[in-house]
């Protein structure tokens, strides 16, 4: 486990991506390359396979209560089955640090992709975190095709139970806990108070150490490339003006310095 005050990493699952690196990573430079494998050794897997981690991690509040964000691959039967190292193990991570379901009181999925939606529902199909609400960027709901299965894996049981809280842009879901949207997505500040660094949570703004090294370096899987550097730019420097860490959901390191 890897803490940084409020903030405890968890790790879901690891695995090979479906691409090569430089596949995924398009248009790298040498440079680029070399700088990646001094910050994240670990990304380096065998034949230029990319090696990555599906983490998500929970922020302490008061009275034993957690807030989560995101919830990993999910189990064996879930949306990230076809390509993602599934079944994740995050409920055991969470028992591991003492967090029963029942303990989360918010879950942030910073987007619906299924690797960061899998255990908003248990093995059952029902949802994972029974006191807990949901907190997802309305557009990021209203973007995703019906026919996606992460709609009624996700959406549509979350709905049922009134658990989906969809927000617009900028949200405080608890103090010191705002969410920080970008399009399509949304990361996490964790303001820490005095005596303690503040982390940001950057979900899939920043996916490989290569764009830490270069956020223009773009990953094949964006929608909007253009956007989704600048919006990786902004964090990146919103996370350097504060003296923050970053907490990275695929990174082979939890916490990074932002650079």
């Amino acid at each position: 486990m890897e803490r940084h005050g409020r903030v405890v990493a968890l790790l879901d699952a690891t695995g090979i991506f479906f691409e090569p690196a430089r596949t995924a990573f398009p248009g790298a430079s040498a440079a680029a390359w070399e700088r990646a494998g001094r910050l994240d050794p670990g990304a380096i897997g065998p034949d230029g396979t990319w090696a990555l981690d599906f983490r998500c991690f929970a922020i302490a509040r008061p009275g034993g209560r957690w807030v989560l964000v995101d919830a990993g691959v999910g189990p064996a039967q879930s949306p990230a089955a076809p390509w993602a190292p599934v079944p994740g193990r995050l409920p055991d991570a969470l028992a591991e640090v003492g967090i029963a379901p029942s303990d989360v009181e918010t879950v942030v999925l910073t987007h619906l992709h299924e690797d960061h939606a899998g255990w908003s529902s248990g093995a059952d199909g029902q949802p994972l975190f029974p006191a807990a609400r949901y907190v997802v960027q309305r557009a990021e709901v209203a973007a995703l095709d019906r026919a996606d299965p992460v709609w009624d894996w996700t959406v549509a049981p979350l709905r049922a139970s009134g658990q989906l809280h969809e927000v617009d842009g900028v949200h405080r879901t608890a103090p010191g806990i705002t969410l920080l949207p970008t399009p399509g997505h949304q990361s996490v500040l964790v303001d820490q108070g005095a005596g303690a660094r503040d982390v940001v949570v950057t979900g899939d703004v920043l996916v490989h150490a290569v764009q830490l090294g270069d956020p223009a370096v773009p990953y094949s899987h964006e929608r909007d490339r253009e956007t989704a550097r600048a919006s990786r730019e902004d964090l990146l420097a919103r996370a350097r003006e504060r003296g923050a860490l970053l907490a990275t959901a695929h990174l082979t390191r939890a916490f990074v310095e932002p650079g």
